[in-house]
């Protein structure tokens, strides 16, 4: 470990979430982004050129993974690039490390940790060939609002009345931005793998007490449905073809855009815990809306993204372009439009990154890790096998290392049926 105060940070991935990144930077004080790599060297300039801009480091662009490891003044990467390139990149990351190619401290991957369970496996297993400190990128679970709700709620509520013993989390908006992330085989399936990763953790979170494991509760069964409600309608997947080509064909292999999932625990007392996980790209509303709450005994946590901010109002005399100045995924540019004074701070990324930071550059084992991670994807191979069984399954399934899903596969069409 040296002992440098600040860490230099090295992108891996230079698309919509890494930029989210690089801007919560501004609130990071011990550390600079140093470096960016993308295989696709214009858009890893333009990601370096965004961190300078923002005067969060003095960022280039490198040629590789392995060549941004080498540089000694990159001390940890963040893994954010497509989820079919996990694998791919800790396994470049950990033979440039077992060459001597240079030395890392800590690795913090975003969100899914891998596509399925056999590939988060992989991931694990190339981490525990290092000494490295390691990170599992869940913004969510650092929002202000909620970690401040949840701490209210348990050290008041649940301190006098009984612990919470149901939790509700959802996120919702019209779709993702980029073409791989509409593609089952490119993400590993549809709007659970994209976004019921972050409700399945929000929901474990809140119903965990507060300095407790999160075996500490653990899974009895899981109850869930998919459904493409929006995209695979043939208007909608000719606008999709349209945007992104003939290789997104929601007419013949849609992938899901809704999706709940009821999952049961048991507490170390053996009380029964409901969480409740709602996602979708079906929305059109303001923007992009996360909403979470927590019920005890007598009391109860609602937290809602677009109830945080503000409103504009524009009358239909005010006319433009279309954009996201006001919200992550807005879509309507008149009316009472909310808006968020700083998404990087309410969604948590200014929190999330703040911690790692300093975990990494004090040796410690971040809360909120691979293993994580780990747990998270073997709930939503669950979540999906459930759907494709039409029943609820209990915990822990066999198979579930090999399961990959239909939506994966490429055999899921229900408007075929």
């Amino acid at each position: 470990m040296s002992n440098k105060k600040r860490l230099g940070v090295g992108f891996v991935g230079s698309g919509f979430i890494a930029r989210f990144h690089i801007l919560s930077f501004q609130a990071v004080r011990d550390a600079d982004i140093l470096g960016v790599w993308s295989p696709n060297t214009e858009n890893a300039e333009s990601a370096a050129a965004y961190a300078r801009e923002m005067r969060v480091g003095e960022a280039k662009a490198y040629g590789s993974i392995t060549d941004m490891i080498a540089d000694p003044e990159i001390d940890c990467l963040w893994i954010c690039g497509p989820n079919h390139r996990r694998v791919e990149n800790m396994t470049e990351i950990v033979d440039a490390l077992k060459r001597g190619c240079g030395e890392l401290v800590g690795i913090a991957c975003e969100k899914p940790l891998a596509r399925n369970v056999a590939e988060a496996n992989e991931v694990i297993a190339l981490i525990e060939q290092t000494d490295l400190l390691h990170g599992y990128l869940e913004d969510q679970l650092f929002s202000p609002t909620l970690t401040r709700g949840r701490e209210i709620a348990w050290k008041r509520g649940a301190a006098l009345s009984g612990r919470p013993y149901l939790a509700r989390a959802a996120e919702e908006h019209s779709g993702p931005h980029a073409p791989w992330f509409w593609s089952g085989e490119h993400q590993g399936g549809g709007v659970l793998n994209d976004m019921m990763c972050h409700s399945v953790e929000v929901a474990r979170f809140l119903l965990t007490r507060p300095g407790a494991p999160r075996s500490s509760i653990t899974p009895v069964s899981v109850n869930c449905q998919i459904a493409s409600l929006k995209w695979s309608r043939p208007e909608y997947a000719e606008l999709l073809r349209e945007r992104y080509g003939h290789a997104i064909d929601y007419g013949k292999h849609p992938s899901e855009d809704f999706a709940r999932a009821t999952i049961e625990y048991r507490d170390e007392q053996g009380h029964p815990l409901i969480a409740e996980m709602t996602t979708s790209w079906s929305f059109v509303g303001p923007g992009l809306r996360l909403s979470s709450e927590l019920l005890g005994p007598e009391y109860s946590l609602r937290v809602n993204s677009l109830d945080s901010g503000g409103t504009v109002f524009l009358s239909r005399e005010v006319t433009g372009g279309a954009g996201e100045d006001l919200v992550e995924k807005q879509n309507a540019e008149q009316g009472d439009m909310p808006y968020v004074g700083n998404e990087a701070a309410e969604y948590g990324y200014e929190d999330e990154n703040r911690y790692m930071i300093r975990c990494f550059l004090d040796g410690k084992q971040p809360w909120e890790n691979f293993y994580d991670g780990l747990e998270v994807t073997e709930l939503l191979m669950t979540a999906y096998m459930s759907a494709e069984k039409g029943c609820k399954i209990d915990w822990k399934p066999d198979n579930l290392d090999t399961y990959i899903p239909p939506v994966a596969r490429g055999d899921w069409n229900p408007g075929a049926e």
